[in-house]
């Protein structure tokens, strides 16, 4: 479905109370700091899932000060870079650094200090200080900085790069930049020195083609050799070979040999001529593929030359490269270009104005365009994007966006293997349809129509009718989803949730809605239904009896057995119909439905007329038009059916 703004209610976006959150750690923050310019304080995105990781972890409820307090917390040790900066400046030529972007596995010097651990998967992104030998030995020594931190370690250098720290000509000199994976901690004894790297064979060296001895250095040693210039008879006569390619895709992690204990990655690369060869790294090798991004041109001295059918690949050339023990790497990193994008229209009169409330003209008119890196097809990376994106902003070729708004029409596609699952995004600005594409069966929980969702890492292109759309991949680390309609600490967190009157819902069908309510009538549905453990969805039984999942369409060889409750909600203002199963029925009534249904009748009625005298908070959301739903959905008004998604007992009466 494409974006229709003009089918939605226009209204602020900022009567959200979680919106309001968003905004005021985000003005108390750009205050606090005095951002330039150039750096408009933390993303929309970044502040709200960190608002939402605080109420994941505090189920009882939070507060505004604690959730202010979290955010500004966060954002202080994401800060305490700048001073380290500062204090490296003379010893590390950061320039190049700015324009690379971070890797997702890179930990700083100064967290290897505090947690006195190092991960064999983390990525060291530093540059050589010093490069010196330990006094009466020939054992060497490099100094590293990087910088995020104040602090420097020490490495012991692997031999295989022992003739690359000439002090004349080698290449490992002091402001040489390198990454550094597979590295071990030796931790010294108390009193003795700081802890040391041990030697690790997995390091590259970068390049920059704006130095000239860099430059020179490809020209004199790189260029001669080429895809089509490899000899594998030549190899096997001890010829070696320096090559220079650009790396066009980087393979998933493989397990193969019979107990499925062989790692292998597969990296395609390209070298200036069109050639494509396939590089191979096995077993602990597989680290290095950290240090690598698609785009960036590797140098390859010394690779190991294998045949490409003993090495089981499936590829047209006859060999392939592997690391062998005396390749050595060196990595010309692909700088990730930027483009200078418009600010969201929707965001000038929405929550961020208050953002440039106080400022001058001129201040404001600098935040009308923000700078967005670019890759290589020309997608604009919005993960950093300061302002909240609406579906009426979104244009084709944006990657991770978030994006707040209620499901609707959510079902599983049938397409082979894949896991995938189609549904719509709605906000006040319009609806645009997404594709998730999941790890495993159900992995985002129990999720409806109507349900409340924060959704980050989704992309954005046209279908081949033209229309929107954004896609989702699990796997992916920047994705997450939230459904806020089931999280516990909406309810019990008073800063987190505006409540409604009953008689709201019928003016705002497309919201979800927190009430303060008592049962009226409440009806169990006269059959005990079972439901899928892993999506919540009732189950139906096919022709032969097995049963199926009317929302995941599989064979469910886990479910459980359930109550369906349909009930009528009241207030001072209105009576609702609704509808409730799953667990929040099992927390309305108190008792698993396997109990309840053990008990006679008169107890069972006892039973459902308790909740009767008591008041709950509740949310409320429209799920009508689910494909497991059915027309008794409606009442017989023709009223849509709310459901209630979430309940919490409510010691005041409703006023």
């Amino acid at each position: 479905m494409a974006c229709n703004s003009h089918i939605f209610h226009q209204e602020p976006a900022i009567e959200d109370p979680i919106l309001k959150l968003v905004d005021m750690a985000r003005s108390m923050i750009s205050e606090a700091f005095k951002e330039s310019d150039e750096d408009l304080g933390p993303s929309w995105s970044w502040v709200f899932s960190l608002i939402l990781k605080t109420c994941r972890a505090y189920t009882t409820g939070v507060t505004s000060a604690i959730l202010l307090s979290d955010v500004f917390q966060a954002w202080c040790e994401q800060h305490k870079a700048e001073s380290s900066r500062r204090r490296l400046k003379c010893k590390i030529d950061n320039k190049k650094q700015r324009k690379r972007s971070r890797n997702s596995n890179t930990v700083t010097i100064d967290s290897i200090y505090e947690k006195k651990f190092l991960s064999i998967e983390g990525v060291l992104e530093v540059a050589i200080l010093d490069a010196f030998s330990l006094p009466g030995t020939n054992i060497h020594m490099l100094s590293l900085g990087d910088v995020w931190s104040s602090s420097t370690i020490d490495l012991y250098l692997h031999r295989k790069y022992y003739d690359l720290v000439d002090p004349e000509y080698g290449v490992l000199k002091k402001g040489r930049e390198l990454f550094v994976t597979g590295c071990y901690l030796r931790s010294t004894a108390e009193g003795s020195g700081h802890p040391r790297l041990l030697p690790t064979e997995y390091l590259v060296i970068l390049l920059d083609e704006d130095q000239d001895e860099d430059m020179m250095l490809l020209g004199a040693q790189f260029c001669s050799d080429s895809f089509s210039s490899i000899s594998f008879e030549a190899f096997k006569n001890c010829a070696d070979y320096s090559l220079y390619a650009r790396i066009e895709s980087i393979g998933p992690l493989e397990i193969l040999g019979a107990y499925g204990c062989l790692r292998r990655k597969q990296i395609t690369l390209v070298d200036s001529d069109g050639n494509k060869l396939e590089f191979l790294l096995w077993g602990d090798q597989v680290l290095l593929a950290n240090l690598f991004s698609v785009g960036s041109t590797l140098a390859l001295h010394r690779p190991f030359i294998a045949n490409a059918l003993d090495s089981r690949i499936d590829t047209s050339a006859e060999i392939c490269l592997e690391y062998g023990s005396a390749t050595q790497l060196y990595l010309m990193p692909f700088i990730q270009p930027k483009e200078q994008v418009l600010v969201a229209s929707s965001q000038s009169r929405l929550s961020d104005s208050r953002l440039m409330n106080g400022t001058s003209q001129s201040q404001t008119f600098k935040v009308s365009q923000v700078t967005l890196p670019c890759d290589s097809h020309g997608s604009l990376d919005f993960s950093n994007y300061p302002f909240r994106l609406c579906v009426a902003d979104l244009k084709e070729r944006m990657t991770n966006i978030s994006l707040y708004g209620y499901v609707t029409n959510i079902r599983q596609e049938l397409n082979g293997e894949d896991i995938i699952f189609s549904m719509n995004i709605n906000d006040h600005t319009g609806t645009i349809a997404a594709k998730l594409h999941l790890i495993g069966s159900q992995s985002f929980g129990q999720l409806s129509n109507g349900h409340m969702v924060f959704i980050s890492g989704l992309s954005c292109s046209r279908t081949a009718q033209e229309l929107l759309e954004v896609s989702w991949f699990e796997k992916d680390c920047r994705a997450s989803l939230v459904n806020l309609s089931c999280l516990p600490a909406l309810l019990n967190s008073p800063c987190l949730h505006k409540l409604s009157i009953l008689s709201d819902l019928a003016d705002r069908p497309d919201m979800m809605h927190v009430c303060k309510v008592q049962f009226n009538q409440i009806d169990l549905h006269a059959k005990a239904k079972f439901s899928h453990s892993l999506c919540g969805h009732f189950v139906n039984e096919e022709l032969d009896g097995s049963p199926i999942c009317s929302f995941c369409l599989c064979s469910c060889s886990s479910k459980s057995l359930v109550f369906h409750l349909k009930v009528t909600l009241k207030d001072k203002s209105a009576k609702v119909f609704a509808q409730c199963s799953s667990q929040t029925a099992t927390d309305l009534l108190q008792i698993s439905p396997s109990e309840f249904y053990e008990l006679p009748d008169d107890e069972q009625a006892m039973c459902l007329f308790g909740l009767q005298t008591e008041t709950f908070i509740v949310i409320l959301v429209n799920s009508w038009g689910r494909s497991s739903d059915t027309v008794h959905d409606r009442n017989q008004e023709g009223h849509v059916t709310w459901e209630i998604a979430s309940a919490l007992k409510c010691e005041s009466d409703i006023t």
